[in-house]
């Protein structure tokens, strides 16, 4: 969904870097994975063809924060639930 985002923070060397992935337009979502020591982000259309991907050493990534977009639902409350007894 359009506003999603991923902040990776990466070591290296004397300092630490940070990077972000955002999902630019409607309809797009950004996904994260990690495979074989690699850590993936990867900005997604709805047809799932990956439009960008930044890939980082699983071993350097200090810290990956996913930064979703409230989400919300038809009556224009966001998608919090409250349970009522």
């Amino acid at each position: 969904m359009k506003g999603d985002r991923v902040e990776i923070v990466v070591d290296a060397g004397d300092t630490t870097r940070t990077y972000e992935v955002v999902a630019s337009r409607a309809g797009r979502r950004v996904e994260t994975a990690v495979r074989r020591g690699v850590v993936e982000v990867s900005e997604v259309t709805r047809g799932g063809g990956v439009v960008r991907t930044a890939r980082f050493m699983a071993t350097r990534v200090l810290a990956l924060v996913e930064q979703p977009v409230p989400r919300v639902d038809s009556s224009g409350r966001s998608g919090e639930t409250s349970s009522r007894g």
